[in-house]
């Protein structure tokens, strides 16, 4: 392993990787366009700060919560530098004084252990042991050894798995978890919603309506104008605070889910899983390349394990392992190799709990859909605000150019007559409309929606088997077009058992037929088996089931020994591990040199791994006589056969080989046999065996909808092409015997060795690649990316780490994944199951259906609401909807119809369809049509209302003051109506019935059923602060009537056939020249740079 620079270090969210961005500037769009950031995956921070810059914002604090702090980030990195350097100066500061120590070369003594509960050492002396990386400490403590007794721990069983043990632990040493920063309490929340700069300006101008209708009206009357207008921006704020402090707690428990890393530990002389959290002083470890270091501590006995060190010393440095340095800090990834540890500090006696209990968790994330919403905001916002301006000024002139009427007719005001009380009072009530229209106008719950929804479907893709850990991810999975997925744990079940073995250059009747092999085999075989693992087996005192735990292929080989006759403990204490080459997902093998106590002279070599290279290795096997036979021709291409035969079958070959070498070839000195090769040829081929792992339940109806939805999946395995194409078969990735030819099929290497343009080609057409490594899937996932596709990518090793990073979406295995696969993946599989993946693509079309949903609901409602108040100012001098009105208005459509409809279950009818594309409008010619048709019928039927109102409803004969107060609530009354009605309609923009699955979701029906009621409230009994009157039973039926028709209008528009292509389009068309001729314009410049 190289030390240059760690494969899995590259996710931009990475805590360790200080959130690094770059790379992957061709994904970002146009510089021009400020909201076309298209994969924020990796998007650089300025164009992150420019899109901010460009937004129109009321309200920053609440618009950019769940967005990244780009502030807070570089506060971070600076925590995390200032905590590298502390541990970096103690390190020094320590080989300082090595190098100080008395001049007779005996080492200073360091100070005698002080005595902590019932253990003869304090975790003060642990802490610093370790964080120094002491070793006259180490040796003080008598070792290993003699720390595992100081602690009261076995180092091969481990501590003693009784709950009374481990709390006395944790009273000691304290527990493996640091105190976290606490998120932000619901007062401040409450005060962000407050900075709203509309809801700012309206408590103002309530204040002052407030004073001066007091000081005209007495308080008994004159308070109800700014009265009314302050508790409605009171409501306003408690809702939308109550709704944001609701969401914060979702992501907070996404965030605990995603640290409680699950591992193993050895208790009691068993292996057993546990949190990290559970992890105490004193546990034994088993460590394996991919996993996390969980706590501080020491190693106890190791094969070629290298530590991944950069999380904490910031220098991408891979350091080797052994007795001479023995330290592990938490927090740090296992590189290479694999060993145990021992558990000497948790919590926050480690550095890497101090560096997490200094810093808070950032779940800001851009997303595309939130920067393209900012955009969709910020234009929405801008034409709201000319509007307002306009309504503002229009309204203004009329009232001091005397052409405003109050409610008895008479001119409201007359230069010189009306005093100045009064005409200020005239003029904040027209300055309250303008200032309500733009509150209505900037939709700041649209980019809101897309976090409302995304919170939603992350808590609800827990119960399917999904952890998000990236937000973005969610929205993306809908626009895969592709899915590249491992065919071990995720097509099949991952429960591997051994079926066929040909062992003595022969296929044996049973695979577990001991009877049939002579002893040396046996021998050997479970020698094999026992050494060259990274499982273990753990016999009860009872005699209960022997428990076998390691990866799937180890727990089958391991069974497979067992039934051979295989005494673990016995086989392993027997002789001794001198030296490992774990396995390698490159090399496809793994192999041991061990040495037996009863023959000094010789030492065995043993490999293992995929079946046709360990066979390539091989020169000779060992026949039923117990003799050596060389391996010719004839005999090669039988067990090759036999191998692409137990393939077809859609078993995994493995073979197990070994290596008698003499001892003097084997290194003595420590340095030397630490860098020894294992010898790789001249192997005596024992066994080839077939394991079976079938495929999972419901995995080709699976294949089947992705296919359905225009998503084509590939399977891309490290396993044997023959295994692959059978699995492949199965699940219906392949579709026939005839698909199964290149480039369908193709093997690793052969698109390893294509050039760039001849892998873009290829890429189109591949289904299965097998015998793939790491960097094939890696090319594999450029080469789709370079062609336009969304990529989404399954893996579970440490090498995959790269393709998980590379791809649009990166999804680990919960179960089978290593963390450094989950630390580099968008979400967490935590099933392993194909049919969860296939739900999170579902899910990520839900999130975006579900914007474009309220996108579509709330321009309609935007749309209306300012051509009713425009008109009617511009008019009449007056407007039908006041400013307590509006606010209900937008809170309708804000909090409670982003609640409504961002919530939304996802429905089959969503892969009916094929993928959204990155680029494609938010807003769909479908949802033009459907939102100008109902905002059309809308300003209609209120516009004639307001100007034709009093004769439709008969109301000459009342007095002109209640007249209009009857009109306008019913204005009022039925515009709210119009907007539940059309909740329903934007359930389901394309569909023809808008009810289907309504029942389902509770919290829209009680949303539309609290809209209901309040609405009914206001207008019946709060009449004084809404400026409404109670109407007839008459006229709430009107009102329900007109609501109603929005309905059947709704079914008669989805007639009308719309346009393929894209509405702004012919806006783009039409400045097309003009573009052009700027970049023209603007290459030339820089050709004359």
């Amino acid at each position: 392993m190289s030390s240059g620079g760690s494969p899995y270090r590259r996710h931009p969210k990475d805590l360790e990787s200080g959130g690094g961005s770059g790379g992957g500037s061709q994904d970002y769009g146009s510089a021009c366009d400020p909201f076309d950031i298209v994969r924020t995956k990796s998007a650089s921070v300025d164009s992150l700060k420019r899109w901010r810059q460009a937004a129109l914002v009321l309200n920053a604090s609440r618009r950019f919560r769940y967005t990244l702090d780009l502030k807070k980030e570089e506060e971070k990195k600076q925590i995390i530098a200032k905590i590298r350097t502390h541990a970096q100066v103690i390190r020094a500061a320590y080989l300082f004084q090595q190098h100080g120590e008395k001049t007779d070369g005996t080492p200073k003594v360091p100070p005698s252990p002080i005595p902590t509960g019932n253990y003869n050492v304090s975790p003060e002396q642990l802490a610093s042991m370790t964080r120094d990386h002491d070793m006259s400490a180490l040796q003080n403590f008598d070792g290993v050894k003699g720390l595992s007794e100081m602690l009261k721990t076995n180092p091969d069983k481990g501590i003693d798995d009784d709950e009374s043990n481990i709390l006395d632990r944790k009273n000691v040493f304290g527990s493996n978890t640091y105190p976290r920063k606490k998120g932000r309490s619901f007062w401040r929340f409450l005060l962000d919603a407050c900075r709203d700069t509309t809801l700012i300006i309206l408590m103002v101008a309530a204040a002052a309506s407030l004073a001066l209708g007091i000081k005209s009206e007495g308080i008994k009357e004159g308070w109800y104008d700014g009265g009314s207008i302050a508790l409605a921006v009171i409501i306003v704020i408690v809702v939308t605070a109550i709704s944001d402090y609701k969401q914060s707690l979702q992501f907070q428990n996404l965030n605990e889910e995603k640290q409680n890393i699950h591992l193993e530990v050895v208790r009691g002389g068993r292996r057993i899983e546990i949190s990290i959290f559970d992890i105490v002083v004193g546990d034994v470890i088993p460590l394996k390349i991919g996993d996390q270091v969980p706590a501080d501590g020491v190693l106890i006995s190791g094969h070629s394990l290298s530590i991944d060190e950069s999380s904490m010393t910031g220098e991408s440095k891979i350091v080797h392992k052994d007795h001479k340095n023995p330290f592990l800090m938490s927090g740090c990834k296992v590189a290479d190799g694999y060993g145990t540890m021992l558990a000497t500090s948790v919590g926050i006696h480690t550095e890497w709990g101090l560096l997490m209990a200094s810093i808070s968790e950032d779940n800001g994330e851009e997303t595309p859909l939130q920067v393209r919403l900012n955009g969709v905001a910020t234009f929405i916002g801008i034409v709201g605000l000319v509007v307002a301006v306009s309504v503002l000024v229009i309204l203004l002139v009329r009232f001091f150019t005397g052409h405003t009427e109050d409610d008895e007719g008479r001119i409201e005001f007359i230069a010189g007559k009306t005093s100045v009380g009064d005409a200020v009072d005239g003029a904040i009530k027209i300055f309250t409309v303008a200032v309500t229209i733009v509150v209505v106008a900037v939709p700041e719950g649209l980019p809101l929606a897309v976090t409302l929804t995304l919170a939603y479907s992350m808590r609800k893709m827990m119960s399917d088997k999904a952890l998000v850990r990236r937000l973005s991810a969610c929205e993306t999975m809908g626009s895969a077009t592709t899915i590249c997925s491992d065919k071990t744990g995720t097509l099949t079940l991952n429960m591997m058992t051994v079926v066929e073995a040909y062992i003595c250059g022969k296929k044996t009747n049973s695979p577990n037929a001991t009877s049939e092999l002579p002893p040396k085999i046996v021998s050997l075989l479970v020698e094999s088996v026992a050494q060259n693992t990274t499982g273990s087996v753990f016999v009860p005192e009872g005699g209960n089931d022997i428990e076998v735990s390691g990866s799937p292929t180890e727990k089958a080989i391991l069974q497979w020994g067992l039934k051979l006759g295989m005494n673990f403990e016995a086989v392993r204490s027997e002789s001794a591990i001198i030296h490992a080459f774990p396995f390698n997902s490159e090399k496809k093998r793994g192999g041991v040199a061990v040495k037996r106590p009863d023959s000094e002279s010789e030492v065995h070599v043993h490999w293992k791994g995929a079946a046709e290279i360990v066979l390539a290795a091989c020169t000779r096997y060992m026949d039923s006589t117990e003799q050596l036979i060389a391996l010719d021709e004839e005999k090669v291409e039988y067990f090759k056969k036999a191998i692409e035969d137990m393939a077809k079958e859609s078993l995994r070959c493995v073979a197990i080989a070994y290596r008698p070498c003499e001892s003097e070839s084997v290194p003595t000195d420590e340095d030397d046999l630490a860098n020894w090769e294992l010898p790789e040829g001249d192997l005596v081929l024992l066994a080839i065996v077939g394991l079976k792992d079938p495929c999972r339940e419901g995995v080709r109806q699976a294949v089947e909808l992705c296919v359905k939805a225009g998503v084509k999946v590939r399977m891309v395995t490290g396993d044997n092409l023959q295994t692959a194409r059978a699995i492949a078969l199965e699940c219906g990735i392949l579709g026939s015997n005839a698909d199964c030819e290149e480039p369908n099929l193709i093997e690793g290497k052969s698109f390893r060795v294509m050039s760039d343009s001849q892998r873009l080609e290829a890429c189109e057409k591949i289904s299965v690649m097998g015998r793939s490594s790491p960097n094939d899937k890696l090319l594999l996932v450029q080469a789709l990316r370079k062609r336009g596709h969304v990529v989404a990518v399954t893996g579970d090793g440490t090498n995959d780490a790269p393709a998980l990073h590379e791809a649009d979406i990166g999804l680990a295995m919960g179960i089978q994944g290593t963390e450094v696969a989950k630390e580099s993946s968008d979400i967490i599989i935590l099933d392993d199951d194909f049919a969860s993946v296939v739900k999170v693509v579902r899910w990520g079309r839900s999130v975006y259906a579900n914007i474009q949903k309220f996108i579509q609901f709330q321009l309609t409602v935007n749309v209306a609401a300012l051509v009713i108040n425009v008109v009617a100012a511009v008019s009449s001098g007056d407007v039908p909807l006041n400013a307590v009105q509006l606010l209900w208005v937008n809170l309708i459509m804000d909090t409670l119809g982003a609640l409504a409809l961002a919530t939304e279950p996802p429905t089959d009818h969503l892969m009916d369809r094929h993928p959204v594309g990155r680029r494609e409008p938010l807003i769909t010619n479908i949802m033009w049509r459907n939102l100008l048709i109902q905002a059309a019928y809308q300003v209609t039927v209120l516009l004639t209302l307001n100007f034709r109102g009093i004769e439709i409803l008969n109301l000459e004969h009342d007095s002109k003051e209640h007249a209009k107060k009857v009109k306008n609530t019913l204005i009022f009354n039925a515009f709210v109506f119009a907007q539940i009605f059309n909740e329903f309609n934007a359930r389901k923009p394309d569909e023809m019935n808008v009810f289907k699955g309504v029942t389902k979701n509770r919290l829209f029906m009680a949303i539309v059923g609290l809209t209901v009621v309040l609405q009914v409230v206001i207008v019946m009994f709060l009449g004084k602060f809404t400026t409404t009157t109670r109407l007839s039973w008459q006229l709430w039926l009107v009102s329900i009537v007109i609501g109603f028709l929005s309905w059947p209008l709704a079914v008669v528009g989805k007639l009308i056939p719309v346009s393929q292509k894209p509405f702004s389009e012919y806006f783009t068309d039409m400045f097309k020249p003009c573009t052009s001729r700027r970049k023209k314009d603007a290459g030339g410049n820089e050709d004359d740079e």
